[in-house]
């Protein structure tokens, strides 16, 4: 593994990095990777700061950024201010996301709404401000965006979660033609996590049948998300692809 040292320049905001989740895993990965990190939190202080003083004891540097990805103001703001704090930014990663189990009889235009606001509009807003910040630097960037597997095989009782997690592909796409016609250097992928972090209060059977219907039989974890990052990160010959990383679920 490469040290904190090896890329002192390379900057990183990664937003839903306060939680212990997927975004708070590529986090450290990219820092043990030697990136600069930004994080962004929207209500976790307390686990953001503590992170940020994690990374900084072991010679990282790192910021914590409260910001509401659906406030198109507040994420302009993060991006600025990760922009001061670095001078510059080489990846963003979208994690912040919500997903709120109700049965389709129970769901209102709100809550979609709000889905959407967060988990479509949040990604897009997010990717259009630092992907614009990134034509302006000559070796461009990377974008990696977080959908979910379950697009394509939904199950029950997230009608309002699914379809806001549907669009990030196709945004993907077009963020990857738009921003590459700005800068042939900048890159958008997507990666479609499986069951990498299921809820500890889920039943033993539904963990079992989670784990069953992957081809590894296996939970997988944050960790394998941070490394797929890290692969798209570091291949500067993919753009505008969706990688699942579900053990073989989508197949299964």
């Amino acid at each position: 593994m490469n040290s904190v040292s090896d890329k002192p320049n390379k900057v990183a905001l990664v937003t839903g990095a306060g939680k212990r989740r997927v975004g708070n895993a590529v986090a450290r990965r990219l820092a043990e990777r030697g990136y600069a990190i930004a994080i962004h939190y929207h209500r976790s202080a307390r686990d953001a700061m503590e992170t940020v003083g994690q990374l900084e004891a072991l010679g990282v540097r790192a910021v914590a950024i409260q910001a509401d990805v659906a406030d198109e103001k507040q994420v302009e703001r993060m991006v600025d201010e990760t922009l001061g704090a670095f001078g510059r930014i080489d990846v963003l990663v979208t994690a912040a996301a919500i997903w709120e189990p109700k049965r389709l009889e129970s769901v209102t235009a709100d809550d979609l709404r709000r889905h959407f606001e967060i988990n479509a509009l949040g990604t897009f807003l997010c990717c259009r401000k630092a992907g614009l910040a990134m034509v302006g630097q000559p070796e461009g960037g990377a974008i990696v965006t977080i959908g979910d597997w379950a697009i394509a095989r939904p199950y029950v009782d997230f009608a309002a979660y699914f379809p806001s997690k549907g669009a990030i592909p196709a945004m993907t796409r077009s963020l990857a033609v738009e921003l590459a016609r700005r800068n042939p250097r900048i890159r958008v992928n997507c990666i479609l996590p499986g069951p990498v972090m299921l809820p500890e209060d889920l039943p033993p059977d539904q963990r079992g049948e989670a784990i069953a219907s992957t081809l590894t039989r296996r939970e997988g974890t944050p960790e394998h998300v941070a490394h797929a990052v890290e692969f798209l990160i570091e291949n500067d010959f993919v753009t505008g692809v969706c990688l699942p990383v579900d053990g073989g679920r989508t197949i299964a």
